[in-house]
């Protein structure tokens, strides 16, 4: 128990002197801080210049609420849990395959280490993505964690900022089923995940955006704004009752496995869910909300 008391107590100090790293000493490319800050004014500034819908206000509705989770989900939340739980469950879970003889290199497939560059980053994306578009699906399927994923589905105006809007218990899933596929593949150093993080915040924030954009033939493969809009949609037919376009960066699983759905422009459409007209406003109560009706 006293070692992972002090895994969680390291963990704590080592992301916060990270984050202060990050935020006051700007000196390598893949800074994850100012990165989420270029490319959200980037994003912003093609919104302010191609909005598709006209009539939207520059600071939409609840703008500022998206801005806060934005930087809570992004930064600190990893300070308050994510760091500590994750470093700890990683090294209880190495404990576990320890006690029968094994560990995690046991199942590891192979090294990306031993593969071009170009090729270990592609297929840690591809790996990654699948595994997130298969965890989106359980979001919506099962209620309990649909009561969690409703704060993301509260937004009622697309904006950028509005990708990073969550409950914070979803990066715990998301990472948790993610870890063990990432884990049996191996060799990832950090600028490696920051080339693949820095693209998925791009698309996923375009997707969200203010934008009226396909991308042509490149929406078989790349989520896009139109795409996204119907997952967001309040209102669909029962054989999709349970959601569609579930894909974060990539489209190409949702035409594989025939969940796609864009009828027709849904630029107007109205968004949430049913009875989100009762649902919390603030950032507290939304936080709490999961809580209560689990």
């Amino acid at each position: 128990m006293e070692k992972y008391l002090d895994i969680i107590k390291n963990s704590y100090s080592n992301y916060w002197n990270y984050l202060k790293n990050e935020v006051l000493f700007q000196n390598n490319w893949d800074n994850y801080f100012y990165g989420l800050i270029a490319i959200s004014l980037i994003v912003w500034l093609l919104e302010i210049a191609f909005p598709w819908r006209k009539n939207q206000a520059l600071f939409r509705k609840d703008f500022w609420l998206d801005v806060f989770y934005m930087f809570f989900n992004f930064f600190l939340l990893n300070l308050i849990v994510l760091i500590a739980l994750s470093n700890a469950a990683a090294t209880f879970f190495n404990d576990i395959l320890g006690l029968i003889g094994f560990s995690i290199s046991n199942f590891q497939l192979f090294d990306v280490d031993n593969l071009p560059r170009w090729l270990g980053l592609f297929v840690f994306f591809m790996i990654s993505d699948f595994v997130q578009w298969n965890t989106h699906r359980l979001l919506h399927r099962f209620e309990w964690l649909w009561n969690f994923h409703k704060v993301h589905h509260s937004v009622k105006e697309m904006g950028f900022a509005a990708h990073l809007r969550y409950h914070w218990m979803e990066p715990v899933v998301y990472k948790s089923l993610l870890y063990i596929p990432i884990a049996i593949i191996g060799g990832f150093d950090a600028q490696d995940v920051a080339i693949v993080y820095f693209f998925a915040i791009a698309i996923g924030h375009l997707n969200h955006a203010n934008l009226g954009w396909d991308y042509g033939i490149l929406k078989y493969i790349f989520n896009n704004p139109k795409m996204h809009i119907w997952h967001h949609a309040k209102e669909l037919p029962k054989h999709v009752r349970f959601g569609v376009n579930y894909g974060l960066t990539l489209s190409i699983w949702d035409y594989i496995f025939k969940t796609d759905y864009v009828p027709h422009n849904g630029r107007d459409i109205e968004l949430g869910f049913e009875g989100d007209e009762h649902f919390p406003k603030d950032f507290i109560s939304q936080e709490l909300y999961p809580l209560k009706k689990n």
